[in-house]
């Protein structure tokens, strides 16, 4: 009884304080009405494509894509799926379930990496759980194993980019070619979820040993991270430290801090190890610290040169959405309203700033992908609209338990 008092308490006092603090102004369906717009308008334009949509170039109204094996082609059909479960149109359920279905090739995809998990669980995975087609389980199922194929217990680390020879400024040669990049964190939840659903104990463990070992290797004295960390594959022994996508090995790049407190998170929700919540969430005081007034990172938090360099929404997407995964489990309540209100905040300054202005078909605008290339520079990009409508999603669900319970009071 008295822990069902104290559950009471907590979401009748995160109810008034968001009401209190403004975030309560933040129309989350407005955002998630804008972006079923938008799909509609990429559904109704692009017909029979070949490949998936990624990002809209400069001037240009309609996505360029990118083929079934491109990292980033599991983010539309997880966009349908979540507008489908938002919306309840059956037209959006139809087209998610194809869209989905294009991705079947990859079980026959001879070159795999890391990134299966965000292609395979952000569209097979969301599409399980809305529509619990078995053969999506079952497909989920096999991709898992195959990731695994890629760990490497002497690293202790799943490999992220199988046959990369120059990653940032290192060229990998000899025994020292064991690369692991932050942004693996967020393909664990597939192994999780595979280890659950399949019986499968070893997924399990290797998605645990992955989390502790980048929990150790890649995170400095403040929390800050690298991007990439390169293993000797023989005696696990760590070679390099560097960056491949930020600004120098030594810089905080906000998209893979971003990747970093959300898998951190995600490792907490699934073992209920301490270390893992600790870790998200010194990650994200940090990220915040530094964030600029309007919520919304640089690309990199290092470059000299700000504040005459490009935002990065898809950062700011990706961390909201982990923040509200973090308030869900915390249990203090202060804490749990800090978090969610930081997000919620966050989400009503991208909608307020960085929505397109309605001449192309994305949801966000001004996101950075590989600045060092000059690749899909302050342009819309495919994850920063599934994070952003994701993250208001969770934000909507939040805020209909905080009223229910509420009411009831």
């Amino acid at each position: 009884m008295k822990s069902f008092i104290i559950f009471f308490s907590l979401i009748v006092t995160v109810f008034v304080y968001s009401c209190k603090s403004g975030n309560s102004d933040v129309n989350l369906d407005k955002y998630l009405d804008f972006s079923l717009q938008q799909v509609l308008q990429t559904l109704n334009s692009q017909g029979d494509i070949e490949g998936l949509p990624r990002y809209i170039k400069p001037g240009e109204t309609g996505w360029t894509t990118t083929p079934i094996t491109g990292w980033t082609s599991g983010f539309w059909p997880g966009i349908l799926w979540y507008l489908y479960e938002y919306s309840g149109d059956a037209h959006i359920k139809e087209q998610a379930y194809s869209w989905t279905n294009v991705l079947n090739g990859l079980k026959e995809w001879k070159t795999k990496d890391h990134d299966l998990g965000f292609m395979v669980f952000c569209s097979y995975g969301n599409g399980y759980r809305l529509a619990g087609d078995p053969d999506f389980k079952s497909f989920i199922l096999d991709i898992a194993d195959t990731l695994t194929t890629l760990y490497n217990p002497n690293a202790g680390t799943i490999l992220s980019w199988p046959g990369r020879q120059n990653i940032g400024n290192i060229h990998v040669s000899g025994a020292v070619n064991h690369n692991t990049i932050m942004d693996n964190m967020m393909n664990l939840e597939m192994l999780f979820w595979a280890a659950k659903h399949g019986d499968n104990q070893n997924l399990y463990d290797i998605a645990v040993q992955h989390a502790r070992q980048t929990k150790r290797d890649f995170l400095r004295d403040d929390y800050s991270s690298y991007h990439v960390v390169i293993y000797d594959s023989i005696t696990g022994e760590v070679g390099h430290k560097i960056t491949h996508q930020g600004y120098s090995d030594d810089s905080m790049w906000a998209r893979g801090q971003a990747w970093g407190i959300y898998g951190f998170a995600i490792a907490y929700r699934e073992t209920g190890y301490p270390e893992f919540l600790e870790t998200a969430k010194n990650m994200a005081h940090i990220y915040i610290k530094r964030l600029p007034e309007d919520l919304v990172p640089y690309w990199d938090f290092d470059d000299p040169r700000i504040p005459d360099v490009e935002r990065d929404a898809s950062a700011a997407a990706i961390t909201a959405s982990a923040l509200l995964e973090i308030a869900s489990l915390v249990e203090d309540t202060n804490e749990s309203e800090w978090y969610r209100n930081t997000a919620i905040n966050m989400l009503g300054s991208l909608g307020e700033n960085y929505l397109s202005d309605g001449t192309n078909h994305a949801v966000l605008c001004h996101s950075v992908g590989n600045k060092n290339r000059n690749s899909e520079v302050g342009v819309p990009i495919i994850y920063a609209d599934y994070y952003f409508i994701e993250a208001l999603l969770k934000a909507r669900r939040s805020n209909r338990l905080f009223r229910v319970y509420a009411n009831q009071q």
